[in-house]
């Protein structure tokens, strides 16, 4: 089969598109043959070899860990799961990935892959839904009638985040740029906020907020504490990336959140999908072969949206 994979760690030319051998399955695993495999912003920092300390990969790797495609080959002690099901997954970070032609998952990552949707397309659903999930909900505590400002709404998480806290009942306002801004508002955005245009702290003019939920890579501390500034005493500060702030204060409780994988609640998240109460976003569709051109993107600009990949 053909995968693309990094023998050694580097910047995007270490990654290679190849023939190897097509996985088996062990005990408790499936091989799936890969419909669509979503790119992630860790993925780049995993193949550059900036998180070893946290997640030791062995050599080569199959970087992707978000996952849509149909089982292929049932492993000993596996129920539940036949070949031809369609599936989705979010598959260990640390594992063997999905950028190739098969791709072997643990058999507790499943969830059924939504219907009403082409499968490849599915692949933008694991991951980034369940971090907008658990980021709101989870460790925020967001509830019916609490306002909420997500900042990065116009990224993949952002999306979801988006339409999870609206139909939660929450009063939402967002930040997106100028291209994805109607989007954004189409999924249950009360205000948007162009960023592009005006500081999101100038724009809602010293409002506060019951949670806010920060999605853009923010390096300096003082970036950090003008978002805290802008959640209510008592609320919450939900942060996703890297560097988390060192105080709140005003009893602002910080929540840094790490996503993980969650069957049970993909599965609910995938019957959302089907019920046409969550839309699934793809921004662009790449072949396997492209996958080095998508790493070199994501080093010079975030793109707005899912990249999936197509065998």
């Amino acid at each position: 089969m053909k995968a693309v994979r990094f023998h050694s760690y580097g910047d995007a030319d270490v990654l290679v598109h190849e023939e190897t051998d097509v996985p088996r399955a062990g005990a408790g695993q499936v091989v799936l043959r890969v419909a669509g495999a979503a790119v992630n912003p860790v993925d780049a920092s995993l193949r550059a070899g900036y998180v070893r300390e946290v997640f030791d990969l062995a050599l080569p790797h199959v970087p992707c860990y978000d996952v849509a495609g149909v089982v292929t080959e049932v492993g000993e002690g596996v129920s539940g799961w036949s070949e031809g099901d369609a599936v989705v997954a979010w598959l260990p970070i640390a594992g063997p990935g999905a950028a190739a032609e098969y791709a072997v998952a643990p058999a507790e990552v499943l969830a059924a892959a939504p219907r009403r949707i082409e499968l490849a397309e599915a692949a933008a659903l694991p991951s980034v839904a369940l971090t907008a999930w658990q980021a709101l909900f989870e460790h925020a505590g967001l509830s019916a009638g609490q306002s909420v400002l997500i900042n990065g709404a116009g990224g993949a998480v952002g999306g979801y985040a988006v339409q999870f806290a609206a139909q939660a009942g929450a009063v939402v306002t967002a930040t997106a740029g100028p291209d994805s801004a109607e989007r954004v508002a189409s999924y249950g955005a009360g205000r948007v906020i162009d960023y592009t245009a005006t500081p999101v702290a100038q724009a809602v003019a010293g409002e506060r907020f019951d949670v806010v939920l920060n999605l853009v890579f923010l390096p300096q501390q003082e970036e950090l504490a003008k978002l805290v500034d802008l959640v209510a005493d008592g609320g919450v500060f939900a942060n996703t990336v890297p560097p988390g702030v060192a105080e709140t204060g005003r009893g602002v409780r910080n929540a840094q959140v790490f996503g993980r994988s969650d069957a049970a609640r993909l599965a609910e998240l995938v019957a959302k999908v089907d019920a046409g109460e969550v839309r699934v976003h793809v921004a662009q569709r790449r072949p396997l072969a492209e996958l080095r051109g998508v790493h070199e993107d994501l080093a010079v600009f975030k793109p707005v949206g899912k990249t999936v990949l197509i065998p």
